[in-house]
């Protein structure tokens, strides 16, 4: 039987570059697959299962209460606009006219970021107006205080991203307690943290969202854990605008099924075997001249590390660049990641490499460098 990149014509794609949605998320293990496909061919009553995933969501994160949204986005929009609405179906129903006084939504200037979309759209498809926070590197208590106190905030956004800037933002526990002196909610856009999530909601965050289909190796959703209220509200948005943002039953049973899988994953084996992978990739790039090899931590703190590719061009011949784009030609099509290439560097992201596909990766960036 052909393969589905057969069939459809489509490249094979070895991704080196991690979870990342323009790869199509992650490898959905057979595990969580098995239990989304075994939900295709009945019927549930939706609110029962999103019931469901609400306990199974509370019992994993420690959060009071949780929901399936149809991805990360669609839980920040939904979130943002069950701090707007609360539980008022007339307000639910108004939304994108927002015409009441209070919906302002505060994000730090550094977080203000493009992760395939801006995360500010995402705010203001809820109707809300968008106030962006201090400077592009630096962001005080003073700036937030200023804000809070002019009033009308519904709720403040925090960004926990490798996009964002890295140094002078305050941190989530810095933000929650400003945010809550003012009885205002925090958001947290947790995408690819969910490693992190009992972190985020013992933090004090009230809403965070992570997704389901990176580290959580799920079929496509979105996962959000909160405060019990807000999380009804978050829900109620699907008779609103979160109605073309509604997750199916195969998104709800999967994400299901990955928190449960991460309940009795064996975290300390998963990073070493991360670790050893890594390793083996400076093991097959060692001794290229001109190539400088490195390891480096994941920058959120989630538990794993990348290697770091860095070419001399006077040495090697190409730059970073031109080294990304001449390894994802042809078929299979070899993806690094990129996302620090203007500063010199590219990344190998081991993580859904098999060890076959590692030395694959390495001898094509060994053919371009020679």
């Amino acid at each position: 039987m052909a393969s589905l990149h057969e069939k459809y014509g489509l490249r094979r794609v070895i991704n080196a570059c991690g979870k990342m949605t323009a790869l199509s998320g992650a490898k959905v293990l057979p595990e969580i697959a098995q239990q989304a496909s075994a939900s295709l061919d009945g019927f549930y009553d939706l609110d029962e299962l999103q019931g469901a995933a609400s306990t199974v969501i509370s019992r994993v994160t420690g959060a009071e209460a949780g929901c399936v949204t149809a991805c990360t986005a669609a839980g920040i929009t939904e979130s943002v606009a069950a701090c707007l609405t609360g539980s008022a179906l007339g307000k639910v129903l108004k939304l994108p006219d927002c015409d009441w006084a209070a919906k302002r939504v505060l994000i730090q200037k550094g977080h203000c970021v493009n992760y395939g979309a801006p995360v500010t759209q995402n705010i203001r498809m809820t109707g809300a107006d968008v106030v962006e926070i201090g400077e592009v590197n630096r962001t005080l208590v003073e700036h937030f205080r200023h804000e809070l106190e002019a009033g009308g905030v519904v709720a403040v956004v925090h960004v926990e991203s490798h996009h964002t800037v890295q140094k002078g933002m305050l941190d989530l526990a810095a933000v929650v307690e400003l945010a809550h002196e003012f009885d205002v909610p925090v958001i947290v856009d947790g995408a690819a943290q969910d490693q992190r999530i009992q972190e985020m909601v013992e933090i004090g965050a009230d809403l965070v969202i992570v997704s389901a289909h990176k580290y959580l190796c799920s079929t496509t959703g979105g996962i959000v854990a909160g405060k019990k209220a807000l999380v009804e509200a978050v829900y109620l948005q699907n008779r609103g605008i979160g109605r073309a943002m509604k997750a199916g039953k195969e998104a709800i049973f999967g994400a299901m099924a990955a928190l449960e899988y991460r309940e009795r994953e064996d975290v300390e084996a998963w990073t070493a075997e991360q670790d050893r992978k890594v390793g083996l990739v400076l093991e097959l790039l060692s001794g290229i001249e001109g190539l400088s090899l490195g390891v480096d931590a994941d920058p959120n703190g989630c538990p794993f590390s990348r290697a770091r590719l860095t070419p001399d061009a006077e040495v090697c011949g190409v730059d970073v660049f031109e080294l990304n784009r001449r390894v994802a030609e042809g078929d299979p099509s070899v993806r690094l990641r990129a996302h620090h290439a203007n500063e010199g560097y590219l990344y190998i992201d081991a993580i859904e490499l098999t060890d076959e596909e590692v030395h694959l990766v390495c001898e094509r960036i060994r053919e371009v460098l020679a």
